[in-house]
């Protein structure tokens, strides 16, 4: 949004007429135009909203379950199987998923999971991801992070790119021991795992 639309929206949201706008252009720049501004001028305008209240629509995804399905967004984009990282892409596979245009509308958990499951079952179909958990399961992997890692070291496996046997090495000098991992410290991990799957299997 360019700083003069920014403006238009600042004022309706403050309850501006165009007179009492007018007046704040004026009283902050020396002109009642804002054709009439220079970019630095059109700038101290929306300092000025700002300071009086105005907040601007947050950039990115916004929803209760956007965090988690952006989360599987980029871990599926790590395991090589999405094309496009962006949010864009996501929404479009959310709309093609629960028929909702976007994030911060999806407000039901049983929509919400229509997307969130079939991200996890396309991980699992087209990546080996076993989302599965027993009472054998060793802690470490137990986390969602851990068991995408482990997906990623198997495709690496595969083009040869590194020892089936090395992921606990591989972790532990990149991070910590694998018992001691956290939900935390796996991103970092998938990341760079991500960086080689993509060397190896390009999209």
């Amino acid at each position: 949004m360019n700083a003069i639309a920014a403006i238009h929206v600042a004022n309706k949201q403050l309850g501006l007429d165009e007179d009492t706008a007018r007046d704040l252009y004026h009283r902050v720049t020396g002109k009642r135009s804002l054709r009439q501004m220079n970019d630095r001028e059109l700038q101290l305008i929306v300092t000025e909203q700002r300071r009086q209240g105005f907040k601007p629509a947050e950039k990115g995804l916004q929803g209760p379950f956007a965090k988690k399905l952006q989360a599987l967004w980029i871990a599926a984009w790590n395991l090589g199987i999405v094309r496009e990282r962006h949010d864009a892409a996501l929404l479009s596979f959310v709309k093609r998923q629960t028929g909702i245009e976007h994030t911060r509308f999806l407000l039901d958990g049983d929509d919400a999971a229509k997307a969130v499951d079939a991200l996890k079952a396309w991980m699992t179909r087209e990546a080996g991801v076993d989302w599965s958990q027993s009472v054998n399961t060793a802690e470490w992997l137990r986390s969602p992070g851990a068991k995408i890692a482990l997906a990623q070291w198997h495709r690496l496996s595969v083009a040869k790119a590194v020892d089936p046997k090395g992921f606990r090495q591989f972790v532990w000098d990149m991070a910590k021991p694998l018992d001691q991992m956290t939900d935390r410290d796996w991103p970092a991990v998938m990341n760079t795992l991500g960086d080689m799957v993509r060397k190896v299997r390009p999209a």
